[in-house]
């Protein structure tokens, strides 16, 4: 059986981590507030933004545009994986990682050349131990999170697809779906998804006047649409790690208790096992006098 001074010793080991676990679930629940604000108020924008633009990407040709351009057979892939920069956040970035590798293969298998674009540290040092190629910049961090990165990610991927480097670009994020549920999310951005064209007998579209041209208009805002749909990834993968690191905080203090509470129960057991061990060998010595 354990001595109690190691048994002592290991119950007061858990107790400080505990109180570790509980003040990262405090802070990671304030942060969550705010990524939570940000991501709600911008995902409106961004949906409109997308609806916008695939209407004017409606009323020109494909080829108006190098950057709606479909490709016959894609030759080469550009992949964004988000992820957060630190971990203890339960199974978070290794969900994201998992649906990277399986699409990057995927990609592979069709004959396809890929190349990864990484916000956040976890995901660039998991894919570099599967030996994809990488973006040769450093990656970009996920704190202070502003519209700066999605925009270098964009400028970054836009140019390679124009110079024909990539044929393809996803962006693979996390989606937040409620405060115990983050789900990984592939989302295309280049090409452009266009609308299909509409049925016989189907309602048309509301027509609008666009000043300038439709083609001038989308030339300008393409680009910041790219950027914008990266930037929304980011903001929904900032809120679902504070959300996954908050559970998973959660669990731990959770499970901390239980274990200091059979951590006493193994002391007190121990306690009791040496005291009647020593009034055993008192009684003995005793009745050993007495024989």
């Amino acid at each position: 059986m354990a001595s109690l001074k190691s048994v002592k010793t290991k119950i007061t080991g858990v107790k400080k981590t505990k109180q570790i676990t509980k003040a990262m679930n405090m802070v990671a629940s304030a942060k969550l507030r705010g990524a939570q604000s940000r991501m709600e108020r911008f995902r409106p924008y961004a949906v409109k933004f997308q609806d916008i633009l695939k209407g004017l990407a409606g009323k020109i040709e494909h080829s108006a545009h190098p950057l709606l351009e479909k490709r016959g057979a894609p030759a080469a892939c550009g992949i964004i994986l988000v992820t957060s920069d630190r971990g203890l956040c339960g199974g978070f970035n290794a969900g994201l990682i998992a649906a990277a590798l399986k699409t990057a293969r995927q990609k592979q298998a069709a004959g396809m050349k890929v190349k990864f674009y990484h916000a956040g540290r976890k995901g660039r040092d998991a894919i570099k131990k599967h030996g994809f190629e990488q973006d040769a910049a450093e990656h970009f961090t996920l704190e202070p999170l502003d519209f700066q990165v999605a925009g270098q990610l964009g400028e970054t991927v836009m140019a390679e697809y124009l110079s024909g480097a990539l044929d393809e670009v996803l962006v693979i994020h996390a989606e937040f779906v409620s405060l115990s549920r983050q789900v990984p999310v592939l989302r295309p951005i280049l090409p452009m998804a266009l609308p299909e064209p509409a049925h016989d007998g189907a309602k048309e579209a509301e027509e609008y006047i666009y000043e300038p041209e439709a083609a001038e208009l989308l030339a300008a805002l393409l680009p910041r649409h790219i950027k914008v749909q990266i930037y929304r990834g980011l903001l929904d993968t900032s809120a679902c790690e504070h959300a996954a690191r908050m559970a998973a905080m959660d669990n731990a203090t959770r499970n901390c208790d239980e274990i200091a509470a059979s951590l006493s129960l193994l002391y007190n057991k121990t306690r009791q096992s040496a005291i009647t061990t020593d009034l055993i060998d008192i009684v003995s010595g005793a009745e050993a006098l007495k024989g």
